[in-house]
């Protein structure tokens, strides 16, 4: 199995914390890792780690990566003027070529999976990168509307409305829009999950709900139509639900999945019950992406503070993802007896708590 990794914006501890969670070299025996990117400047960042002795082993294509080594696909030949904690039109370019490489090789086949590096959105406008994240990136390239999707051992959560301005939110809350996002959000849950019959909660655009029109008509003009035309369609979706009551009464552990209107209102409540621990995966796409629930963090970007545990899970949870994807059209398309989602092993438990 092999899972290319992005580099991120080079300024910031992207190259960092892949280092570190690279480290182990257990994590070889589960997957190849390809870092799409430079070696020159991952060599850079181990330097910055002074205990890594980590060898790379430097490659032009992914079809001539090594097994039980860790790649570096170089995909450009410059020399990078790195201003570490700073944004800049460089670390723009740089992160955008690294990402366009690594998406042309997961559409190809070329790789299994995809597990990107923190951008910063500003430097990426600097390199008229033209989308508003990686999200969007990706459903452009796969051509299909995604669901950015924030999963924790004990919590997901989808959006609705992805990296918008919170002016903008209230126009692209529409009837359609939620039909499409949750129908991406049942199906991952069966395909990606294995969850048999999810069960999705719902929230609510406005306090309390709307109050049943006191405090705004979206609830009952689009999102409750929504809800109710899925259900009698036969999926389990329930609400909409108070965000704040729904979150603060623990209601979040009952149901499968979450699908929340607009980003903070759903990954404000993930970060504070699962902080270091949630991974944004991309679903609805054919490609399997995940990447770390952190940014570039330039504030301590070259300190060697860096963190690697989420850019750890992100990378065992695309390998996971992988392997259930396969598993499902394997044996549950085909009508053969249904394959739970295998577990971790015991020595991938072993990676993450050691981490």
């Amino acid at each position: 199995m092999k899972i290319g990794i992005t580099i991120g914006d080079v300024n910031g501890i992207g190259p960092e914390v892949i280092i570190k969670a690279l480290t182990d070299e257990r994590i070889l025996d589960h997957f190849t890792p390809i870092i799409y990117g430079s070696s020159k400047v991952m060599s850079y960042h181990k330097n910055i780690v002074k205990e890594s002795t980590m060898q790379f082993h430097h490659i032009s294509e992914a079809n001539r990566a090594a097994q039980k080594k860790i790649n570096v696909l170089n995909c450009w030949e410059d020399n990078v003027n790195i201003s570490l904690g700073k944004v800049t039109e460089e670390g723009g370019r740089y992160a955008k070529l690294a990402i366009e490489k690594a998406a042309q090789d997961l559409k190809a086949g070329l790789i299994d999976g995809l597990v990107t590096a923190p951008i910063n959105k500003a430097a990426m406008k600097l390199a008229n990168f033209g989308h508003a994240g990686h999200t969007e990136y990706f459903e452009t390239i796969f051509g299909s509307q995604g669901l950015m999707l924030m999963v924790s051992d004990h919590l997901r959560v989808g959006l609705v409305t992805n990296h918008l301005p919170i002016s903008e939110v209230t126009a692209a809350i529409t009837k359609e829009r939620i039909l499409k996002k949750i129908k991406v959000f049942e199906e991952s849950l069966r395909v990606d999950f294995g969850v048999d019959k999810p069960t999705i909660a719902v929230l609510g655009l406005n306090p309390h709900a709307g109050d049943e029109g006191a405090i705004g008509d979206q609830e009952e003009k689009i999102i409750r139509p929504a809800v109710i035309e899925l259900k009698k369609s036969g999926l389990m979706v329930y609400g909409p639900y108070p965000a704040d009551g729904f979150f603060g009464s623990a209601q979040y552990k009952k149901f499968d999945g979450v699908l929340a209107m607009y980003h903070d209102q759903g990954l404000v409540a993930l970060k504070s019950l699962s902080f270091g621990d949630g991974i944004n995966f991309t679903a609805g796409i054919k490609g399997i992406r995940t990447s770390p629930d952190h940014g570039t963090a330039y504030d301590i970007a070259g300190l060697n503070q860096a963190d690697p545990s989420s850019m750890r899970r992100a990378l065992f949870l695309a390998k996971d993802l992988i392997k259930s994807r396969s598993d499902y059209y394997a044996f549950r398309v085909n009508s053969l007896d249904k394959k739970q989602r295998p577990s971790d092993s015991e020595e991938e438990d072993e990676i993450l708590e050691d981490a």
